[in-house]
């Protein structure tokens, strides 16, 4: 951590030195080349366009590809949701619930793909068809059983109730685009949003050029360039040499080098945590005393407050404190580390050699702490828990690998998955249990299983009423947290930075949303 402080304090120096024979020629050229065609151009340096975060292309049938497709302005959703995460018409124009299986939404007239195809109820009847063959969660979200498609409307069927279905639709897998016009090589979907994609590298980065026809308003920028950038001092680097026009993913601890009057500064708080999956099958964290003791073991506080710099809070449940089912009304276990110790010895994890790690049955409590470097403060917390888990007698061996997809599907090579995760992003709490915490979830990677939590499931899923579904999240909250199946480390706040010339450009609580048709530069002198 010292190291890297005194990296960032040397970032001016190292800029002189390293950028203008490199980096900042590459800018220049591709500036000297827009201004030669006329073109507006913007660059966005990302940390997690990449492979690693499930993102190798911008097709949102593909993994999380949806993330960067939306996030680009390629592709757009049938409903979106607006900054107090209510649920509003995008592409689509309303809807009707009919009965509990029968959904009918009617399409805006009037929006082309930007292959040209007109979007109407056939367009939209392939593309979600397209999708629950493709996507395996997706399916699962919506169990659609039929679609039927009438000039602008089509009706959706469900097997079983989903009272859900339309928030899930806001979900980035729900990009509508082209299926008839088909998915490049590359990976690469006609949407309708108000950029077209041109090329794209995976781990590399994207073109995207304007839609001339865009429904919505005429965008403001010709040509957007985005690169994956997923060193956080190289971010910083970039930004600051000019390199690039504005950053998503920029390390915290980089952000004051950017408060003053020549960056913006757009943030907000999000239902992104940092967050722990315990793995069952693991000789270690299959312990219920070692999970209360890592669950007491980790100073939240500390890390929220002092190494995300006041852009995150400590957290207590999956959700964020200001939704009316979030953690403030959950109890998880506080930082005790002398509790802590003391679960373990009544369980028989003991210092018996006194080389400062417990052992029991003549087994040391190793824990492997995986986790990925493309979200910056991620390793800053696998290093804070190091330390503290160290004091109640654990040796944590940190792995912290971009291969971190591959690594988690072996069972026998993980105790605990630390990661970056939106648990909340359609607004409504089913998406992240179903995700993360059943039996048939794609990403229960721990194995995790809770007759009680499958229980509570089933009601959900055919649940309509609002407060009932809360109340159904708060106690599936808490069976999660009781048996210490996930730790829940901070909430962050998600921001952008940019140059100050940069419009448009706004952080939102979904953090979905992030290239629009309000996106503008103006020109520097």
């Amino acid at each position: 951590m010292i190291k890297r402080i005194i990296l960032l304090l040397l970032i001016p120096a190292l800029l002189a030195v390293s950028l203008p024979g490199c980096g900042r020629s590459r800018r220049a050229e591709e500036e000297q080349s827009a201004e030669s065609e006329g073109l507006k151009t913007f660059v966005l340096g990302d940390t997690t366009f990449n492979a690693e975060n499930g993102e190798p292309d911008i097709n949102p049938h593909n993994s999380n590809s949806g993330w960067a497709c939306i996030r680009y302005g390629v592709g757009e959703t049938l409903f979106r949701l607006n900054d107090q995460m209510e649920i509003e018409p995008w592409l689509a124009a309303g809807y009707e619930n009919v009965d509990e299986l029968t959904w009918k939404i009617t399409l805006r007239a009037g929006i082309t793909f930007t292959s040209g195809r007109s979007l109407d109820g056939e367009a939209v009847k392939e593309c979600l068809e397209a999708l629950i063959e493709n996507h395996a969660r997706a399916a699962g979200d919506l169990h659609i059983r039929e679609i039927t498609a009438s000039g602008q409307d089509i009706i959706i069927r469900t097997e079983i109730p989903v009272p859900a279905l339309i928030q899930y639709l806001t979900d980035p897998y729900g990009c509508i685009y082209d299926v008839q016009a088909g998915v490049t090589k590359e990976g690469i979907v006609q949407g309708t949003g108000p950029y077209r994609a041109v090329s794209l590298t995976t781990d590399s980065g994207i073109e995207l050029v304007k839609n001339e026809n865009y429904w919505d308003g005429e965008p403001k920028i010709d040509r957007i360039m985005v690169r994956t950038i997923s060193d956080g001092d190289t971010l910083t680097m970039a930004l600051q040499s000019g390199e690039i026009d504005a950053a998503y993913g920029l390390p915290y601890i980089s952000y004051p080098f950017f408060e003053n009057e020549n960056y913006n500064i757009t943030a907000c708080a999000t239902s992104r945590a940092f967050l722990g999956a315990m793995n069952f099958e693991s000789e270690i964290a299959g312990d219920p005393a070692v999970r209360k003791a890592i669950a007491m073991g980790i100073d939240k506080e500390s890390f929220a407050g002092k190494l995300l710099g006041g852009n995150g809070y400590a957290a207590a449940g999956a959700f964020p404190g200001n939704f009316s089912f979030g953690g403030d009304v959950v109890s998880a276990e506080e930082y005790d580390p002398e509790g802590a110790m003391e679960v373990l010895e009544e369980a028989g994890w003991r210092d018996e050699d006194g080389d400062g790690v417990r052992e029991k049955d003549g087994t040391p409590l190793v824990l492997r702490w995986l986790t990925y470097p493309s979200r910056q403060e991620l390793p800053v917390l696998a290093e804070s828990a190091q330390a503290t888990l160290g004091e109640i007698g654990f040796q944590v061996e940190i792995i912290n690998t971009s291969d971190h997809n591959r690594v988690r599907m072996d069972s026998g090579a993980w105790d605990i998955y630390v990661s970056a995760f939106v648990t909340a992003p359609t607004g409504d709490p089913e998406y992240f249990f179903t995700y993360r915490c059943l039996d048939e979830s794609d990403g229960n990677y721990g194995h995790y299983h809770s007759d009680r939590l499958e229980e509570l499931a089933r009601e959900l899923a055919g649940t309509f009423d609002i407060q009932r579904r809360g109340e159904l999240a708060v106690e599936m909250q808490q069976t999660i947290l009781d048996d210490n199946a996930f730790v829940f480390c901070a909430h962050l706040r998600m921001g952008i930075v940019s140059k100050a010339s940069v419009t448009g450009l706004t952080a939102h609580p979904c953090d979905y949303y992030e290239i629009t048709v309000d996106l503008d530069i103006t020109e520097e002198d």
